[in-house]
């Protein structure tokens, strides 16, 4: 979400900084009110708009990190599992998500300021109707000078001269026609949303000026430049402060409007500044394309029409332990599903394409980059031999003594998990806890392999204390020989890793020191 607003804030920049720097001194302002109507919904959804095209991926030192099998977590301590459901239940109750609350307390704020305009508005409509031809209605503010139009109604002052009434009412009935308070409504919107956003404000500002000089443009080509100059300059500045109403009498637009009125219509060959918008857009889906986002779970895996998918990861050379599962769940699924025969791995600037050729049935791996505008492909057809081997490919699991019997790969691998937790849990000194002073939760992720001969070898641990890693790697050290895995006929080396979660109960003295 936090990159989604980074995103859209800066497209919105960009597009403005456009229209400041090349635009907004035209006097195409239909086209500058269309183009900032149409910026402010483009920058909301590009950063929703992921072309894979737009970005080019890949990195063979990743290999080691997609080969790793993630078997369940494993349990173990002193602590019962009621205690520790009791306290993670507590700790998930005290837990406040204070971005969100920030950001509800700014809609409701935004909501409460919306109310009142509207509530300031709808005493308006209390006054007398003068006319109401079609669906235009005019309504007379008695001892006012106003000015405004909201939506389909005109509210105009009874103490304006009759020449002023006649050019105003012909500038506020352009209002009506083009429909310019739905624009200032849909950045009301916006604001509630968004309110933390001072481009939106600033978009606002932008389209209510243009709708200005849209009105003075039609009606100064009817009634003198001269006179409407004289009735901008010498008229009252009496109005409203309602955001979401087109008001004549703006006293900080007036210097703006008559500018706009003096200047000589551009030529048309300056439409063309216009397009720049395109090159913007495909600068933006490119950003987009490129950037990291942690989606997801579900949303993490994209079909493709080309028999493959596309798993977005945050870094290849330290992947997490959720992104390592879904790219395993993915490889898994990649020899037994037909609905797809590659895997596209990708951290957005690098990729890799996993797949099985067709002809041979052997795993291939093609790994591209892109440096200094030059695309490069390298293929590989690893010796599985000595490397771990990515798992989706593998013919036959490894077997935990006992499993073998089982009849399909998946079966076994789930009776592997289930013996190798059980061996963990059951020769895992849990008098450590006392021994180091440790307390509650003190998580281990064990890293080994399985090799062609069956061996359990390469072991190592991560722990918040060195004995609880050397704890780790002895306990695994000491795992069974396995049924190593096979692949073509060939033994094969596999890659595990093995989360721990070590529970240390509190003695009666520490509770009591608590």
């Amino acid at each position: 979400m936090i990159a989604y607003i980074l995103n859209v804030v800066l497209f919105q920049l960009l597009f403005l900084l456009v229209y400041e720097v090349m635009l907004k001194k035209e006097t195409f302002f239909s086209y500058n009110r269309w183009y900032l109507l149409a910026t402010s919904v483009i920058s909301l959804l590009l950063p929703l708009v992921k072309i894979e095209a737009f970005a080019f991926f890949i990195p063979a030192e990743a290999l080691p990190g997609i080969s790793t099998i993630w078997l369940p977590e494993v349990l173990i301590g002193e602590a019962p599992a009621a205690a520790s459901t009791s306290i993670n239940t507590e700790a998930e109750i005290l837990k406040v998500n204070w971005w969100l609350v920030t950001y509800g307390t700014g809609v409701a704020a935004s909501l409460f300021l919306f109310f009142r305009k509207y509530q300031n508005l709808s005493r308006l409509f209390r006054f007398k109707t003068l006319t109401a031809e079609g669906e235009v209605r005019i309504i007379e503010i008695p001892n006012s000078t106003l000015a405004c139009t909201f939506y389909r109604t005109v509210f105009i002052g009874d103490k304006l001269t009759e020449t002023e009434r006649q050019n105003i009412l012909s500038h506020e009935l352009v209002h009506v026609k083009e429909g310019h308070s739905l624009d200032l409504i849909f950045f009301e919107v916006l604001k509630v949303v968004f309110w933390f956003n001072p481009l939106v404000y600033i978009y606002q500002i932008k389209i209510a000026a243009v709708h200005e000089f849209i009105a003075d443009a039609a009606v100064v080509e009817t009634s003198g430049r001269r006179s409407y100059y004289e009735q901008l300059l010498n008229s009252a500045f009496n109005t409203k402060n309602i955001s979401f109403i087109n008001q004549f009498f703006n006293h900080s637009l007036i210097k703006k409007r008559i500018v706009m009125l003096q200047k000589s219509r551009s030529k048309s060959i300056s439409k063309a500044r216009y397009f720049i918008v395109f090159p913007i857009i495909l600068a933006m889906l490119t950003i987009v394309a490129c950037s990291v986002e942690k989606l997801p779970a579900e949303a993490e895996i994209t079909k493709s029409e080309e028999r493959a998918i596309f798993i977005k990861v945050a870094d290849f050379k330290n992947q997490t332990a959720e992104e390592k599962e879904r790219i395993a769940k993915a490889l898994e699924g990649m020899s037994t599903n037909s609905n797809y025969d590659q895997v596209h791995i990708t951290d957005g600037k690098k990729s890799m394409i996993m797949a099985k050729d067709p002809s041979t049935g052997r795993p291939q791996i093609v790994i591209e980059n892109i440096e200094g505008g030059i695309k490069t492909e390298r293929r590989i057809n690893p010796d599985y031999k000595d490397d771990a081997l990515p798992f989706a490919i593998i013919e036959e699991v490894p077997v935990f003594s006992g499993c073998e019997a089982l009849p399909t790969n998946e079966e076994r691998k789930k009776c592997m998990a289930e013996k190798v937790s059980e061996f963990v849990a059951r020769n895992f000194n849990t008098g450590l806890g006392k021994e180091l002073g440790l307390k509650g939760v003190n998580r281990v992720i064990a890293v080994f392999k399985i090799s062609s001969d069956g061996d359990i070898t390469d072991v190592r641990a991560r722990a918040p204390h060195p004995a609880l890693e050397a704890e780790a790697i002895r306990v695994i050290s000491s795992l069974p020989q396995m049924t190593p895995g096979k692949h073509e006929g060939n033994n094969v080396a596999v890659s595990y890793s093995l989360p721990i979660v070590f529970q240390v109960a509190e003695s009666e003295e520490q509770k009591q020191g608590q």
